[in-house]
């Protein structure tokens, strides 16, 4: 007797490693099972996807979903739903929350908070501090961990670790590769004067694209000296990308939809709206930033997803918090850019889904393949909508991109077989689970 499943994805274009084509997705149990022409009659449910594109779950490696602590911007209900929303099947949570995710019982707290109350599969990176140096070697290996997160300059939130002797010191003690925030704080704290209040394009002139480059500089040398891996968060300057070409043995690198879409000149229209740490620069930066990613430098797209409420964005610069919403525009924005031709989609494939996997050692996720969980990001190249604030998930309720026509359109979210999303509406109770690493498998 043929085999049976529980879900057929029926005439779509697959997108995977192995290029197009049409082709039908069996899932039973939440994985793969077959991938082919499949007849319809074996499988419990059939959705036909004639016409659509079937990615690889979209993975946003950087967001803050401001839970515990500020849960009156997002917390990782609310900050899941905009993902699923948007076409991201798993997240990457940031460590700057209140209590700081910097021990083994934060991430437990945070693993149980996110466990079936996530509509997206999820890890949570651990902040690396003076503090915990000697727990590191645990922590990056305990369930729902994602890595070791290092702020070099400070940002929202109370991790920092300035100086080379630290960072060296957390090195030291990491065997997965540890991400950073790259800003020089020695710099930043110098040039504080360069900010104008009341204007917020002085965001840039005073994080200036030196403070990055110093920073990233001596990231660098730190890990060679300790034998390190290290990943360089939201790239936002043309010489951090020049740098960082005779350094990928050690150092890949993230970039984020905003660095890749806005520019300095924004400002007059977005004001407060546009304010980020990195911030965005003037558009010879954005243009060296596509360079990055047309030459393969580039190694992964991350939203950096942080949101705050729109009476908080109001105060006058710089009492004015830096952050935006991102995680459920990611995929509209750069489908946007490849359906314009700067960049193909199966580069768009490679940094979100196989990208994330092959730095960070995820688990059956990252390419559409038998064995693999099911989580797949379901788009429409053809279609055009218009971002708007509304359709914004988040609890902020707002979008730096409202307005925004886009084409391409995620129209299905499936993670480990279930329809999360389709058509704009969620479809199914939360039942996010922690991402596996093979660097952190459990023991049995």
């Amino acid at each position: 007797m043929p085999e049976t499943f529980d879900l057929l994805i029926r005439g779509a274009t697959v997108v995977n490693h192995d290029g197009e084509g049409l082709r039908d997705i069996a899932v039973t149990g939440g994985r793969i099972v077959a991938i082919g022409d499949i007849d319809p009659a074996r499988a419990g449910e059939v959705i036909e996807a004639k016409g659509l594109h079937v990615l690889p779950g979209v993975v946003d490696s950087q967001v803050h979903f401001r839970e515990p602590g500020a849960v009156h911007k997002e917390d990782l209900e609310s900050g899941s739903r905009a993902a699923v929303m948007g076409g991201v099947t798993a997240v990457f949570e940031m460590p700057n929350t209140s209590p700081l995710t910097t021990s083994a019982e934060r991430l437990a707290e945070k693993v149980a908070l996110g466990r079936h109350r996530m509509h997206c599969d999820f890890a949570f990176w651990v902040g690396g501090t003076r503090g915990n140096v000697e727990d590191i070697p645990e922590l990056e290996r305990l369930p729902g961990a994602a890595g070791i997160k290092v702020f070099m300059g400070s940002s929202t939130g109370d991790l920092l670790v300035e100086d080379d002797a630290g960072v060296a010191a957390i090195l030291s003690q990491t065997r997965r590769r540890a991400a950073f925030h790259s800003e020089d704080e020695y710099r930043l704290r110098d040039r504080m004067d360069e900010r104008i209040p009341g204007d917020p394009s002085s965001h840039p002139v005073w994080r200036d694209a030196e403070a990055a480059l110093m920073c990233t500089r001596r990231l660098v040398g730190i890990a060679r000296d300790v034998g390190a891996r290290i990943h360089v968060l939201h790239i936002s300057t043309a010489e951090e990308m020049v740098f960082l070409k005779d350094h990928k043995d050690v150092a890949s690198c993230e970039v984020t939809p905003h660095h890749l879409t806005l520019s300095a000149d924004d400002y007059a229209r977005l004001g407060n709206l546009l304010q980020m740490n990195p911030p965005v620069r003037d558009a010879a930066h954005r243009d060296g930033i596509w360079h990055g990613v047309g030459q393969g430098i580039a190694d992964v797209l991350g939203s950096d997803h942080a949101p705050h409420t729109l009476e908080e964005k109001a105060r006058p610069y710089p009492a004015s918090p830096s952050g935006m919403t991102g995680v459920q525009t990611l995929v509209p924005v750069m489908l946007d850019h490849v359906a314009k031709g700067r960049m193909s989609l199966a580069r768009f494939v490679d940094m979100t889904s196989a990208g994330p996997a092959r730095l960070f050692g995820m688990a059956r996720k990252g390419r559409i393949a038998v064995g693999y969980d099911a989580d797949l990001t379901v788009v429409d190249l053809k279609r055009t909508e218009t971002i708007t604030n509304g359709w914004i998930a988040s609890k902020c309720g707002w979008t730096p991109y409202d307005g925004l026509s886009a084409t391409g359109w995620p129209v299905g979210t499936f993670v480990r077989g279930r329809k999360v999303m389709w058509q704009g509406e969620l479809t199914t109770p939360a039942q996010g689970e922690p991402v596996l690493f093979g660097e952190a498998l459990p023991r049995g």
